[in-house]
């Protein structure tokens, strides 16, 4: 028995009487009761917090005053003070999974080599692996697409898939969900996530909320369920899987007030991008966000999923719905037993965890507002998810986002007659009647537009053609309105008439098998399937960049026609640059129904409620009001389709059903046997030359600058998942190891290879680095002592120039603005930064996953004062940069003194602030990374 177990400092431990017996539990309102706190009126997602410290109070790595601390939560003194929190579990998928089981692997042999038992590095809490982002649509608009695109899966996944059935066998509290299942968050949503668990401590059942922490951004899907789980790097999962404490500051908890309800023609997607935008405007990183009000009630859960789903997209941590009768029913939905549910119910009344109509609003840090009523259809892009665009704007809007680079501009006139392009499609001359306007508009066309042949059909591309139809993404696919709504659209349009330009790409990957059972029970398959919307597989596939080649009818127009904008539409949540597809310049999020809508017309430059978005058979336009369910007919196939026995049997035998995962090979032992020529898997070199002594901080003096950056780069940006270019870095380092173009796979299928991950960072094909004008992709220039230019630099790309830097000692920086690391929990972004010795990374503001997983992988994430930046400091890039004050006396968010010396001994100097929140990350950084601090620990305790 630990020291925990026989700890209750504040006798808080009580007992519970459910239908599956007695179970222990901490009572929350104990600590009201002693005046630490108004527990009562705490937000919901701070109380879940609390009951984790509470519970598991220790005296050491959670402390009395931790609980005392979070107890008193108000929101005048949030952010005051430092919160231990251990979640009950954590969840993986596997294009960061492979690389955090890489970690653990790693950790294992650097423990057998210094003379410990490796097996102390195995997992203390549950973990689950979902393998859902491993396959690529490169078969799509047939029945056989499926079976191809899994069969080509695990031909280019073998090692990977090899990796994770050795750790589910090496490792304790280790579960793999084989591929074919459905995508991570779907998965946690309808199976693994129980709401409230139950675990043994001393003999005792003691039940407790559920609460995770996943290695992908969207874990926070999981708050539409009332479960507390958010998005770490892989390294930061690691650390909570060896039983570390998250120290996080406690959040500030912003309330939104949900009222009214969706009017007819709005959906879940509507309304989460319009919460996106005024979220992400309002500014809520590093905060929680906690839905209330009269119109929660009303959310369906799949909604509520939906809209939790996209606190990465508004910047949140969470995006928090606290459990209630609509929770419970879902759990009955999905097939959850009947013990579980009544659980679920006792537990969170008992402890203040239930939400009522009648419930008083908590204190929250400040409040918005949300009206449902007045919600309106909408898309999102073209490379940004907070840029909404209501659907009647969407025509013009496309146009002004065209970057003049990107070909000539055109202002839309919104007088041009309503069969204009079906007319222009067949090629025919202006009308008489036709302004000049018009006639400008019409030659810009024929100027841009591109005739080809593609499957034995004569066609033509322009701007704004729809290159990528997708049906995508943990977002949409869980949520049955919008999947049921797409079929109903796909079936009205097929009775039409209506059909798919040849150009169009169209896949269909449900989030679960479940949907393809609600989708096949309500009769819809066939019409989808008529449209192109072949079921691809059951994964994240566009949303992530697994979007495959385009057709090479396609890729020849796109090619050869630089500055034609090919389109994407995908009912995702990311559309950053160049993550869907390097040919798709332009990429909106959109519902599945007008995914299906968007595919029919073929383009962006649409006017939905005045242009037709095709023709009937009989020719008469078809517009998108008389395509579109009514909600009636989506409730009505909702109540007639899904059914809880489709979940129990989906679900009933997840481990054991994929026949090709279970004839796998599976490795033996409890150290992984590397293979040093492999370029899938590789064991990371952080531990070369390991000093089992922490050493001092290190100033940073005589650093160059590799990449002065803009706003808003993303993950992607820093650490593509998406294709690899074969005349890159990456591309070149596996052609000389004799790997062919075809097998190069994706940045995300390789992030266990360092060798690849290291000449990938920075490769994003449209990043763009001021250092090198006029550029794009991942290139620099390096320069050499006395180089104040370009022009006196050398170009290069930044691996390159990194590697040179790095053999003549010289440390990096990059400049960024606003939003740096925006995207996915993608812990290659900071340790691909980290290898290519960048040492600091200065910019106007962080995203919140990013710049804490640079303080993981050993690099300083330092903040411009607020109003200050590299331009407005006059900076160009091409300085030597010493940042003093990085010292042993090093404290968390001080400032330091950065000074910028030009050639001619010219000095600019300005403050900034150290983007190190916590004590425990001032540890991690002295060690030079988490999994260094990780193993000493482990020795020190061995020594003790």
């Amino acid at each position: 028995m630990t020291s925990q177990q026989n700890r209750d400092p504040f006798e808080a431990r009580t007992t519970l009487e459910t239908g599956g017996g007695p179970v222990v539990m901490y009572r929350l309102n104990k600590l009201e009761e002693m005046g630490l706190g108004d527990v009562s009126r705490m937000p919901y997602s701070i109380k879940v917090l609390l009951e984790s410290v509470l519970r598991q109070c220790d005296g050491f790595t959670i402390t009395e005053d931790d609980v005392r601390h979070l107890a008193g939560w108000q929101p005048s003194t949030a952010t005051a003070f430092e919160v231990p929190f251990k979640p009950a579990r954590v969840l993986l998928q596997d294009f960061t999974g492979v690389p955090a089981v890489v970690d653990l692997a790693t950790l294992r042999s650097a423990m057998a080599k210094l003379g410990e038992d490796p097996r102390r590095i195995n997992p203390e809490i549950p973990v689950d692996l979902v393998v859902d982002h491993s396959v690529s649509i490169d078969r799509f608009g047939s029945m056989l697409a499926i079976a191809q695109n899994a069969e080509l899966e695990f031909e280019r996944n073998r090692e990977r898939y090899e990796l994770l059935r050795w750790a589910q066998k090496a490792f304790d509290n280790f579960r793999v969900v084989p591929p074919s299942t459905g995508i991570v968050h779907q998965v946690n949503l309808e199976y693994l996530a129980s709401v409230v668990q139950t675990r043994s401590v001393g003999g005792d059942s003691v039940a407790l909320p559920d609460s995770l922490v996943g290695t992908d951004s969207h874990t926070t899907m999981i708050n539409g369920l009332g479960v507390v789980g958010w998005g770490v790097g892989g390294i930061e999962a690691e650390a909570s899987m060896l039983g570390q404490p998250m120290s996080m500051l406690a959040p500030e908890v912003v309330g939104m007030r949900i009222t009214g309800e969706l009017p007819e023609g709005a959906t879940a997607t509507d309304a989460v991008l319009t919460a996106t935008q005024i979220l992400r405007s309002h500014g809520v990183v590093d905060k929680f966000v906690e839905y209330f009000g009269p119109g929660v009630g009303k959310l369906a859960l799949a909604d509520r999923a939906t809209m939790a789903n996209m606190a990465p997209e508004y910047g949140a941590t969470i995006g928090f719905f606290p459990v209630d009768d609509v929770t419970l029913e879902f759990l009955r939905l999905t097939g959850r037993d009947a013990a579980l549910v009544d659980l679920v119910e006792r537990y969170c009344k008992a402890q203040g965890l239930f939400r009522t109509d009648d419930s008083p609003e908590p204190i929250f840090s400040e409040t918005l507002e949300l009206d449902l009523s007045t919600v309106v259809p909408s898309i999102a892009g073209p490379k940004r998810p907070q840029d909404r665009v209501a659907l009647t704007d969407s025509k013009k809007a496309f146009w002004q986002a065209v970057p003049s680079g990107y070909g000539e501009d055109v202002t839309p006139n919104p007088e041009l007659p309503d069969d204009y392009l079906g007319w222009l499609n067949n090629g025919g001359e202006p009308k008489a009647e036709w302004s000049q306007p018009q006639r400008r508009r019409r030659d810009l066309y024929k100027q841009h537009r591109v005739p080809f042949e593609i499957r034995g059909e004569q066609t033509s591309m322009t701007h704004g053609s729809v290159v990528i139809a997708a049906i995508t993404s943990c977002t949409n696919t869980s949520n049955p309105s919008v999947m049921l709504g797409a079929g109903l659209l796909a079936k009205k349009a097929v009775e039409l008439g209506l059909r798919v330009p040849p150009y169009v790409k169209t896949s269909l990957a449900p989030g679960s098998r479940v949907v393809s059972r609600y989708l096949e029970a309500a009769g819809l398959i066939p019409y989808l399937q008529a449209l192109g919307f072949h079921t691809v597989g059951y994964g994240c596939t566009t949303c992530i960049g697994n979007s495959g080649p385009l057709p090479a009818e396609v890729t020849e127009v796109l090619n050869e026609n630089k500055n034609l904008v090919g389109a994407a539409v995908l009912s995702g949540n990311r559309n950053f640059e160049g993550r869907v597809h390097a040919l798709s310049r332009a990429n909106y999020l959109a519902s599945p129904p007008l995914v299906v809508a968007y595919a029919i017309a073929g383009t962006m430059d649409l006017d939905p409620a005045t242009d037709p978005i095709g023709y009937a058979t009989n020719g008469d336009p078809v517009y998108l009001k008389d395509v579109w369910p009514s909600l009636e007919e989506v409730r009505d196939a909702l109540q007639q389709a899904v059914q809880p026995v489709m979940f129990e049997t989906e679900y009933g035998n997840v481990f054991e059903s994929n026949t090709a995962w279970n004839s796998l090979p599976t490795p033996e032992g409890d150290l992984y046997d590397w293979d040093h020529h492999s370029t899938y898997i590789q064991e990371l070199p952080i531990f070369d030359n390991f000093s089992t002594e922490t050493g001092a901080i290190q100033g940073i003096s005589g650093a160059r600058c590799v990449a002065m950056l803009g706003d808003s780069v993303t993950t992607d940006h820093i650490s593509p998942a998406g294709s690899i270019q074969q005349d890159g870095p990456a591309g070149q380092h596996l052609w000389l190891h004799d790997v062919e173009p075809k097998d190069f796979n994706v940045y995300g299928a390789r992030r266990g290879s360092h060798d690849v991950m290291m000449r990938g960072t920075f490769a994003n094909i449209r990043l763009r680095n001021k250092l090198l004008p006029g550029s794009e992709g991942g290139v620099t220039v390096y320069l050499p002592d006395g180089a104040d230019s370009a022009e006196a630099g050398e170009p290069m790309s930044i691996f390159d120039a990194s590697m040179r830097y790095q053999e003549a000692g010289t440390p990096l920086v990059v400049l960024g603005g606003k939003e740096y690391g925006t995207g996915s929990s993608r812990d290659w972004a900071a340790k691909g930064t980290s290898l290519l010795g960048i040492k600091a990374v200065i910019v106007e503001s962080f995203e919140r996953i990013h710049r804490s997983n640079l303080v993981m992988m050993g690099v300083l994430p330092l903040q411009f004062k607020d109003g200050e930046n590299a331009e407005s400091l006059g900076l160009s890039g091409y300085e030597v940069f010493d940042i003093e004050g990085v010292d042993d006396n090093l404290q968390p968010q001080q400032e330091v003194r950065v000074r910028a010396r030009d050639v001619a001994g010219n000095e600019r100097a300005f403050d900034a602030t150290v983007r190190i929140n916590s004590e425990v990350e001032i540890k991690y950084y002295r060690n030079g990374g988490i999994l260094q601090a990780v193993v000493r620990d482990m020795l020190q305790a061995s020594n003790a």
